[in-house]
């Protein structure tokens, strides 16, 4: 079996993909992948790194005004789209995917105009104009949400969750707290704002740990992003916060084992990312969710008010995040036993731990019938 996946521009886009394509290596013997990305996206660093074929396009984002710029743009749209029906028909993929940034324009553009399967994961409630043009034109739609269902074909569209990795759901809370030396009988809150930080976040953490310094009950587990890491430290310092002495507080730049932080963490703050929100639904972690404000379409907004509507999380908009606020809240869910299972018990019904899985049987399927109507259009 040959197929090609495309996905790129962020990690949101790029860790589904790769985490579809190892369910799909599991289950397919004699399988053969190329992965489309562009030269200047993160999948020009990550997927090399991850042992895998690599192929790019010359293609940009589309501006949303019209403009000089724009109309280059459109003029490497076009030039896409050739790039990428030269590698479909050089590979000859039996299936293609795309994950989600114009990268996946063009090339499943090309493999859909050449008769081969296709199918676009769709990671938000708000789905992308990539995928809302190429909805048109693909054989299978899965999406993360059931929300978002109704934003595309109901005779293609696959209500299947989205990708996570295996070690998020195969790690366990003792080797969680055995990695950062945590209290077995405290609540741990886990703080992230993604790989890079969020500095609205981390600003509004530092009261926060001055609040809960010393507590008997709570240990907080704050990751601020490599670029923000000494700025926070050093103003938790200047607070009179002595962090070893707190013994409740760990502040970390980066971890690259998230999975044992997801696997203690009984309350999470987090932004609203497809792919975060997707691990802590099927931990079923509670969470407390702050959408990145600028995020295309507003879309984090949307995929946080998707748990807040089924009791999972509740939502605190940049735009009125406050230190005070964000106390209020851990504290309103954190001291009230009995609302916080309700939310972790939300969390978890909202989980689609099986959503790689589900979608590799939809792409060994769409792959099978290429290959029959290819021996029957020989025939």
């Amino acid at each position: 079996m040959k197929i090609i996946i495309s996905g790129g521009g962020t990690g949101g886009h790029i860790y589904p993909a790769i985490t579809l394509i190892r369910t799909i290596q599991n289950q397919v013997e004699n399988l053969e992948i190329l992965y489309v990305g562009t030269k200047i996206g993160l999948e020009a660093d990550i997927i090399p790194k991850e042992g895998l074929p690599f192929q790019t396009v010359d293609i940009r984002g589309l501006e949303r005004k019209l403009s000089l710029k724009m109309t280059k743009t459109v003029g490497k749209a076009i030039r896409g789209v050739w790039q990428a029906r030269r590698i479909v028909k050089q590979f000859k993929p039996d299936v293609v995917i795309g994950t989600g940034g114009f990268v996946c324009g063009p090339i499943l553009l090309a493999a859909s105009l050449m008769g081969i399967p296709t199918l676009i994961q769709e990671q938000n409630v708000i789905p992308g104009i990539t995928n809302k043009l190429l909805a048109r034109f693909v054989t299978k739609i899965a999406v993360g949400y059931q929300d978002a269902v109704k934003y595309f074909p109901k005779e293609k569209v696959v209500f299947t969750g989205n990708p996570i990795r295996a070690e998020v759901l195969s790690m366990n809370r003792q080797a969680g707290l055995a990695e950062f030396g945590f209290d077995t009988n405290k609540k741990t809150i886990l703080i992230s704002g993604g790989s890079r930080g969020a500095r609205s976040m981390n600003r509004a953490m530092i009261d926060v740990h001055k609040h809960f310094a010393g507590s008997q009950n709570i240990q907080l587990l704050h990751v601020t992003g490599k670029n923000e890491y000494n700025d926070i430290v050093a103003s938790v310092q200047e607070q009179g916060l002595d962090l070893q002495q707190s013994r409740n507080i760990l502040i970390k730049p980066y971890l690259y084992d998230m999975p044992k932080a997801l696997a203690l963490a009984d309350l999470a703050i987090f932004r609203a990312g497809a792919t975060g929100i997707a691990e802590l639904t099927a931990k079923g972690i509670p969470s407390i969710l702050i959408p990145y404000p600028y995020a295309a379409e507003n879309h984090q907004e949307f995929n946080a008010l998707a748990l807040v509507k089924r009791g999972a999380a509740v939502m605190i908009r940049d735009k009125d995040l406050t230190s005070a606020g964000l106390i209020e809240a851990i504290e309103s869910i954190i001291s009230e036993p009995v609302k916080l299972l309700k939310m972790a018990t939300a969390s978890r019904e909202m989980g689609r731990p099986e959503a790689a899985e589900e979608i590799a049987k939809i792409v060994i399927l769409l792959a099978d019938q290429g290959l029959k109507k290819l021996c029957n259009d020989d025939i």
